[in-house]
């Protein structure tokens, strides 16, 4: 993984110092909380219901033990002993004293971490396939170039005060392990016929009130461009994104109203103007930065058989393991949804025995999922059983990835001051009331996964049921949609109907996967693909049996 030079290095403790004073003069009431605001948001401070909330960069996912276990010693010293890893492949502490934020950020820094851009209207946290440089189905490891990325992005003077928030997502695979198209900006590196690679760039995606799949507006950027196209791309949002409306601001809107085939003129138009001011940093430092991102020393004819006789380990292997390029390793994902649990969150104790347990078994290296899991991207199939032993001894070890306890939830209203529902006491019932049926197997990939307001930081739009915290006159409702597709197939879920209650949701989403194992052809069909065979009709008729059955007897009258 990249090592920061010095001049990283000194870039981060001058923010870290630059921060410090910006508190002390907020704390001696030197700055009023309007013009802090923007200086906090710069620095990942939010300030939430009860707390400050910091969230912390994991640039495109990927940490070492050592940057792991800082993170555990933050839970521990300066919050209450937990994180909350999150859809950004971020991690966020929610009981923040302002007093304490510039020793966090001194922390940080001293691991190669901070949290500068993690909020505010600026390019967030680059993002990345979770599996990248361990999965075969990829041309080319995309995270140098996530890198070169984060590096042109972090300070850049042009986008620091953009019209709203902007996502940059990239992927070297036909397979989206990142929700890529929901992006701001989605790049997928790919190869054409000749052999070359180049990006292919996805422009105006995103969730929220308006959810919109990023159209393709450039099939082939050669990589030597890259950051000239995005660069131009960032531009044309600049000039004319809106910044009198915060719900119209981000660049779907702009791409979906300019429409894309002028946005894209007006694009290229921008690029030939740049490549003559060459903007592109020099090919000596991607080669510089690819040198981070080189293979592991593999081991050589590591063995390739998995003893099975243990059942429990065997399901967790099946379910929470996943093919690696190399023979004899796999990918183990470690599930942070427990039953019961809150999804995302780890303590500090767990956090420093995935940090060590990634230095024992997989070269030093985790990465954090968009569907807030961690990844231990190499490990040889020889010792996934003791690995498996020392995460179920910590309650680390749900063999549930991909199913309907699988749950993506944002904080809500528990946490969050823009919800406008509970997201967290619903994933737990469900995963519960799952866990308690048995079903959980039987069901297969099953992605559900739950926002508690519009801004849908929970991924409701994409799930294959999503559920939408609302307020209905001061009470919480729940709003379900259905069909819904994060991956290559990207899809935005349909409204099924009404909301329904905080106690009637439970049962709603029961009786949907119910009717699904009704409904499927055969064990191997998935909700999904049931849901896009058959419609959104049958799965209605479950969901709101009442209304089915006055039908009904309309008809039959």
């Amino acid at each position: 993984m990249y090592k920061y030079d010095q001049y990283d290095q000194a870039m981060v403790d001058a923010r870290v110092e630059e921060f410090r004073d910006q508190a002390r003069r907020r704390l001696e009431g030197k700055l009023t909380e309007d013009q802090f605001k923007p200086l906090r948001l710069m620095n990942g401070l939010y300030l939430q219901l009860h707390a400050y909330m910091l969230r912390v960069a994991i640039p495109y996912g990927t940490l070492n033990s050592q940057q792991m276990h800082a993170l555990a010693d933050i839970a521990d010293k300066y919050d209450r002993g937990y994180g909350h890893f999150t859809t950004r492949q971020n991690i966020q502490y929610n009981w923040i004293k302002l007093e304490d934020a510039g020793d966090i950020l001194a922390d940080l820094a001293k691991v190669e971490m901070h949290a500068i851009q993690t909020s505010g209207n600026c390019i967030r946290n680059i993002s990345s396939d979770h599996f990248a440089g361990a999965t075969a189905d990829e041309v080319v490891d995309p995270r140098p170039y996530a890198e070169l990325l984060r590096q042109w992005s972090s300070f850049h003077p042009e986008f620091s005060y953009l019209p709203r928030k902007f996502k940059i997502a990239v992927i070297a695979s036909d397979t989206d392990r990142a929700a890529m198209r929901l992006h701001d900006i989605g790049i997928q590196i790919v190869e054409n016929d000749a052999g070359e690679l180049g990006a292919a760039f996805y422009v105006g995606g995103g969730m929220g009130r308006t959810p919109m799949i990023a159209p393709c507006i450039n099939p082939f950027v050669p990589l030597d461009r890259l950051v000239t196209y995005a660069e131009a791309c960032l531009r044309v949002y600049n000039r004319y994104g809106r910044r009198d409306n915060k719900y119209k601001a981000r660049i779907k809107i702009l791409v979906h109203e300019m429409g894309a085939e002028e946005y894209t003129r007006q694009v290229e138009a921008e690029y030939a103007h740049l490549l003559e001011e060459g903007v592109e940093p020099p090919f000596a430092e991607l080669e510089r930065i690819r040198t981070y991102f080189e293979d592991p020393l593999f081991e050589a004819g590591a063995g390739d058989e998995i003893d099975r006789s243990d059942p429990d380990f065997a399901v967790w292997v099946d379910r929470n393991t996943v093919a690696h390029k190399e023979t004899g390793y796999v990918s183990a994902v470690i599930s942070l949804k427990p039953v019961g649990g809150i999804p995302g969150d780890a303590t500090a104790e767990q956090m420093r025995l995935m940090a060590d347990l990634a230095k024992d078994y997989s070269f030093d290296e985790l990465r954090v999922m968009h569907t807030q899991n961690i990844v231990l991207p190499h490990v040889r199939k020889a010792d996934l059983h003791a690995l498996w032993t020392a995460l179920d001894e910590a309650g680390l070890g749900s063999p549930n990835l991909d199913t309907v306890e699988d749950i993506i939830a944002c904080p809500g209203l528990d946490y969050c001051s823009l919800a406008n529902a509970r997201s967290i006491p619903i994933a737990q019932r469900i995963s519960e009331r799952f866990a308690a049926n048995g079903k959980t197997g039987t069901l297969g990939e099953l992605k559900l996964k739950i926002s508690g307001c519009i801004n849908a930081c929970g991924h409701h739009h994409v799930g294959h049921i999503g559920i939408l915290g609302l307020d209905r006159a001061g009470v919480e409702n729940y709003q379900i949609t259905l069909g819904g597709d994060g991956t290559e197939d990207a899809t935005i879920g349909e409204r099924a109907g009404p909301g329904f209650s905080a106690d009637e949701i439970i049962p709603a989403v029961e009786r949907l996967v119910l009717a699904y194992l009704d409904l499927r052809n055969d064990p191997a069909e998935t909700f999904l693909q049931t849901y896009r065979r058959l419609g959104l009709a049958p799965f209605k008729a479950a969901l709101y049996p009442q209304v089915a059955g006055k039908e009904s007897r309309a008809n039959a009258a």
